[in-house]
């Protein structure tokens, strides 16, 4: 008998251990709810999760010393004194950039230690700059 129930304990033991460290599929929401398992990214902008690669405007990396070369996104406010760009800076997931006045460029506020900058890139693209270099366009 006392074989039977240490033999149950350690089988329910084990089994809730299982249970408790397998993670779940899709368990990994933000703060914010969403999902980077499924690609999704909040934006400050459109106060929702968004999936970057898959915005209308698309920047590639200029020059890169990696084997591989990475991409942003651009997401405008509807009034487009705001633009949102997705670098990884510190803590943050995406950067706010505002514009002053008529200025066609959008650049970032005092609380990150860079500046960024973006501007108009010939007839319909842009570039960003991160202090007077262009990283990407």
């Amino acid at each position: 008998m006392k074989k039977t129930i240490l033999l149950g304990a350690m089988f329910l033991s084990s089994w809730a251990f299982c249970q408790q460290s397998t993670p779940v599929l899709g368990g990994d929401k933000d703060v914010h709810g969403c999902r980077a398992s499924a690609g999704y990214t909040y934006s400050q902008i459109k106060n929702d999760c968004v999936k970057v690669f898959a915005q209308k405007i698309k920047l590639k990396e200029v020059s890169t010393d990696k084997s591989s070369t990475s991409m942003t996104a651009v997401i405008f406010s509807k009034d487009m004194k705001r633009a949102e760009i997705f670098i990884p800076d510190g803590n943050a997931k995406s950067i706010i950039l505002t514009r002053e006045g008529k200025s066609k460029m959008w650049k970032s506020g005092s609380y990150i230690k860079e500046t960024y900058v973006l501007v108009p890139y010939k007839k319909s693209g842009y570039q960003i700059k991160k202090d007077d270099v262009v990283i990407y366009r």
